[in-house]
């Protein structure tokens, strides 16, 4: 009996106390502790054999989607129950926040360009086949405001999961490909730039990339807007059948490899 007495006085008095000890505990996180935490939700480090790249405090990026609704199937299944490689909130763009946050963690300044030009070109009634023509005003105001090292088009490769995941030391990246337009007499300069960052990235994890691909002729824009800025560089991040996890691991190499890239200057 006195046992049991003993058991109800103690629940009695924690409920009792809980309110108060409540009250105690911090009601809201800083703003730079809440930007903090989003930040380690986000950064993967990718890479640990060599040294990390010192951070940065003159170096800027501009991030941009000239194929805004680009998506991955995985990515789609996860949200909304259905299998998609297009999607008017569930694509590509969701991947700049985080690669943003990737650049801040070395210290590299990375704007995202404030436009999704696929809901603009069906407002408009634009043909998709002329989306590179469709950004490049926003591209070039962007550019005529603010002066940046790198500027990255991100897209999603159409082929599927088998040639675009690599495996290193038990951990799966989802792979990169550069893609150069030559059809502009200072292509050799965004070729350049395409290099040095596919050197850093293969550096980091063997196998990351997929090469450099330079196209021209009939059937390809043939310039990508890189016309417009010699660090202008075409991106294929992936495929159709890469997850988030893949994707999260490789945006972290990417800022890693333009870090030290910046590094080499």
């Amino acid at each position: 009996m006195k046992k049991t007495l003993k058991i109800w006085t103690l629940a009695v008095l924690i409920l009792f106390l809980f309110p108060i000890l409540l009250q105690l505990l911090p009601a809201k996180q800083s703003d730079s502790s809440s930007v903090m935490l989003k930040q380690k939700a986000y950064i993967v480090y990718a890479s640990n054999v060599l040294e990390a790249p010192k951070p940065s405090s003159d170096k800027k990026v501009l991030i941009h989607f000239t194929h805004s609704e680009e998506a991955y199937e995985p990515i789609t299944l996860a949200n909304d129950g259905k299998v998609a490689v297009s999607h008017k909130s569930e694509n590509i763009t969701k991947l700049g926040e985080k690669l943003q946050l990737q650049f801040a963690a070395f210290g590299i300044e990375a704007d995202l360009l404030p436009v999704d030009i696929q809901k603009v070109m069906a407002k408009k009634g634009i043909p998709y086949h002329r989306s590179y023509k469709a950004i490049r005003p926003y591209l070039q105001e962007s550019l005529a405001n603010k002066t940046y090292d790198i500027v990255l088009d991100i897209h999603r490769d159409s082929v599927t999961a088998d040639k675009t995941t690599v495996t290193v030391d038990g951990e799966r990246y989802a792979k990169i490909a550069f893609v150069i337009g030559k059809e502009h007499k200072n292509y050799s300069k965004n070729y350049e730039v395409a290099k040095r960052l596919n050197g850093h990235l293969e550096a980091r994890v063997p196998g990351i990339t997929r090469n450099i691909l330079v196209k021209g002729g009939p059937g390809v824009d043939g310039k990508y807007n890189q016309d417009l800025h010699p660090g202008l560089v075409l991106v294929e991040l992936g495929g159709i059948g890469n997850t988030e996890e893949e994707l999260n691991r490789t945006i972290s190499v990417i800022a890693e490899a333009a870090a030290s890239s910046f590094a080499d200057e």
